[in-house]
């Protein structure tokens, strides 16, 4: 029989984490006859008791298997360690949040017998939320595929199930800034999406904040478009025709000097960023630290 694993990111999750186990466990029974399930929870440096609880899960269960970080790495490294530590046949990616419908996944496996090696979840509606982070949600993909070189599906996030194969692949990929919604389409392979309406948080307070979304879109342009590099080349045209009418119109040489000052930082800042992000590499740290497992 072949095998899944379900990974789930959790970060500060204690409210939600047994629900999520009990819908996982109905999938769990829905696939009984066709895959060997096993779930593979991630605890990404909680401050709350979830380690303390999965721990429980894990040792009532030998099917819950549990990687602890040391800190908090990120979402993105979370999911990489469920990735990395997984041997499975196929992979499903959900947050413990329980936005996302766990019982969908059924819907995913099945649709991954048609053929397809990637089945991700695509969002036809979010119930809850404000206007402000659904126009914001709406915007950032379409801005994203108009900077990149690259056919992201609109409207996703990272809950997918995917083949071992592309698993395997992502496993070669030891990018430190990673932006995982990006990186499964980059490496190819026969994909479809699988309609849902997203639901509101089962409880607590979201871990993504506006902060952490412009961080994690800038992380989404920064690793898959080098067009903000080119824009620099435009600017410096720019910056050269109104140096020029400034020579026709000295009233304008304090606007053309402090206009040149601006685009001069901000030409230097996403340089910064790109600088930034080879020297992390270049460090060659490990992307996350384990201080423990059970049942591994």
């Amino acid at each position: 029989m072949k095998t899944l694993d379900i990974v789930v990111p959790v970060y500060n999750e204690e409210d939600c984490i047994e629900e999520t186990f009990k819908r996982l466990c109905d999938v769990k029974t829905l696939l009984l006859d066709k895959l060997h399930v096993n779930f593979l929870f991630v605890n990404d440096g909680s401050k709350d008791s979830s380690i303390d609880i999965l721990k429980k899960l894990a040792f009532d269960n030998q099917f819950v298997k549990v990687i602890d970080f040391s800190r908090n790495f990120g979402h993105q490294i979370a999911v990489t360690a469920g990735l990395e530590n997984s041997n499975a046949d196929y992979v499903a990616i959900i947050d413990a949040d329980l936005q996302d419908p766990p019982e969908l996944i059924v819907d995913m496996y099945n649709k991954s017998l048609e053929g397809y090696d990637i089945v991700y979840g695509k969002r036809l509606k979010r119930e809850n939320e404000t206007a402000f982070k659904k126009i914001t949600a709406f915007g950032f993909y379409r801005v994203l595929n108009s900077l990149c070189n690259l056919d992201i599906p609109t409207d996703t996030g990272d809950f997918r199930f995917i083949t071992k194969d592309v698993v395997d692949v992502l496993k070669r990929m030891p990018e430190h800034n990673r932006f995982i919604r990006g990186m499964v389409p980059w490496v190819g392979f026969k994909s479809a999406p699988i309609e849902f309406n997203r639901e509101e948080r089962f409880a607590g307070e979201t871990h993504y904040p506006l902060k952490a979304m412009l961080r994690l879109a800038a992380n989404g342009i920064f690793s898959f478009s080098l067009k903000p590099l080119k824009l620099i080349n435009w600017l410096g045209l720019l910056l050269l025709i109104f140096s020029l009418v400034s020579l026709i119109k000295m009233n304008l040489l304090s606007a053309t000097i402090l206009f040149v000052g601006a685009v001069q930082l901000f030409a230097i800042g996403i340089v910064g960023v790109y600088l930034g992000r080879i020297y992390e590499e270049v460090l060659k740290r490990p992307l996350y630290i384990v201080k423990d497992k059970y049942n591994m």
